[in-house]
């Protein structure tokens, strides 16, 4: 199922949908704000090796990023983080980001698999800010490529949808996706690192 959502004042029915679809362990397909991605609930093991499956991902070996609301609701899943990385992230987040940093204790136990970093995001895209506000749950996030070698990343939600529909429970359609992934910094050594150039550049 293909659903519009005003990528500016999303429907609140509209997100409840989505929201219904999340908490029942399926995957969907929304924008971020960066490219679109397949999503699922952290709390559904099921919707986490359906997203493996169709980006063709080992589980155990995957690093997996995460949309949090906030920085409380990230705090739980991640270790204690340094002062001059908390300021760091506070200058780009919301937005286009993804920051690795250790792993905290409460990830479900699924998820653990001797990982010892996750990559966390706080987006600004407000339909899938308003979808983790409503669940008030973290998200699990795997970009959706292309096999274009020119266009790496799907854009358009209704090509998209003529791809995935039978894939997944349902895509939202928030407009054009940005063509470029969020730019990674990995903030587990010594200085924090970008080690991926993305969507927008990180502000030191």
């Amino acid at each position: 199922m293909l659903i519009p959502i005003h990528p500016q004042n999303p429907e609140p029915r509209k997100v409840d949908i989505v929201c219904d679809a999340l908490e029942s362990g399926k995957v969907i397909i929304a924008p971020t704000d960066s490219v679109y991605a397949f999503i699922c609930h952290i709390g559904h093991k099921q919707a986490f090796d359906r997203i493996c499956w169709l980006r063709d991902l080992n589980p155990k070996k995957a690093l997996f990023s995460f949309l949090f609301a906030d920085f409380s609701m990230a705090s739980a899943y991640i270790s204690q983080l340094d002062n001059r990385v908390f300021k760091l992230m506070k200058r780009n987040l919301p937005g286009p980001f993804t920051f690795i940093v250790k792993a905290g204790q409460d990830l479900p136990a699924y998820l653990k698999n001797n990982r010892k970093t996750i990559g966390l995001r706080i987006p600004g895209n407000k339909i899938i800010s308003a979808i983790i506000e409503k669940i008030g749950s973290p998200l699990v996030v795997a970009s959706l490529k292309s096999d274009d070698e020119i266009l790496e990343y799907h854009a358009n939600p209704e090509e998209i949808h003529e791809l995935y529909h039978n894939q997944v429970e349902l895509i939202i359609d928030g407009g054009a996706g940005r063509l470029y992934p969020s730019t990674v910094v990995d903030c587990t050594g010594s200085e924090p690192e970008v080690i991926r150039e993305g969507a927008e550049p990180l502000v030191f």
